[in-house]
């Protein structure tokens, strides 16, 4: 494993960083913001809130219509969620709410905490002089994004954050594995910033975590890490809890 926290660590070139950082923008570009990614968590969202309770029908036509879009995005949102198990899809009989989810969601809540803290341990052991220059240009860049209250804008920037600790690990297996955690829990995630000052908290919780990376503290990067994961769980539930006494 390489470690970049010693003293004489070695500045790598500006032309090995525009490449990494070309991969890394690009990895972020296949995740932002598509039709069906906004559309999934609007779905995730109403499920989460109890709108769409356990058993309800998810007709593609009256989605396709409720939010104003084509079936093609719809069955592909559709498809992303009956990967997280919020919902069930069967052939034949279309798609619906699933009828017990909270335990399978927690559970990989807690996967997705444990697997994303242990990238940013390794991260703070591994990552390069100019890596750790760009996760905290990107941290000051999302903090104006607060500043703005762009929720979406906020949205897109968090999974070029998260991607950039994952490739920071220096290990592609914990990376590949925290990718995989992030495609199943996408809908949830990016729901989370539709509550009330969730963005300003979430750019806090991400402050933390910078903090303890640029300064090798390896036991306070897992530590943050964990604490944020733990808390965008928690924030799910206070979004099912408004929108269900709204």
């Amino acid at each position: 494993m390489l470690i970049f926290c010693a003293s004489h660590a070695q500045e790598p070139s500006y032309e090995a960083d525009g490449k990494a950082g070309t991969a890394a923008v690009s990895d972020a570009e296949s995740e932002n913001g598509t039709q069906a990614d906004r559309l999934a968590a609007a779905i995730a969202e109403s499920v989460l809130s109890g709108e769409f309770p356990p058993g309800f029908r998810l007709d593609e036509g009256m989605l396709a219509l409720r939010y104003g879009v084509s079936r093609t995005p719809v069955r592909e949102a559709l498809r992303q969620l009956a990967s997280t198990g919020l919902i069930d899809v069967k052939p034949r009989r279309g798609a619906a709410v699933a009828k017990a989810t909270s335990a399978e969601i927690e559970t990989l809540f807690g996967a997705m905490a444990e697997v994303e803290a242990t990238c940013a341990r390794l991260a703070a052991m591994s990552m390069t002089p100019i890596e750790r220059r760009r996760l905290q240009g990107l941290h000051e860049t999302m903090g104006g994004i607060v500043a703005r209250g762009d929720r979406e804008a906020y949205a897109n920037a968090n999974i070029g954050f998260h991607i950039q600790i994952y490739a920071g690990s220096h290990n592609e297996v914990i990376a590949e594995f925290a990718r995989a955690l992030r495609r199943r829990l996408a809908p949830f995630r990016r729901a989370q910033f539709r509550t009330d000052g969730r963005i300003a908290r979430s750019h806090v919780e991400h402050g933390a975590v910078v903090k303890a990376i640029l300064a090798c503290d390896v036991a306070g990067a897992h530590a943050a890490m964990f604490h944020h994961m733990s808390l965008v769980e928690d924030s799910l539930g206070q979004l099912g809890a408004s929108r269900a006494t709204a």
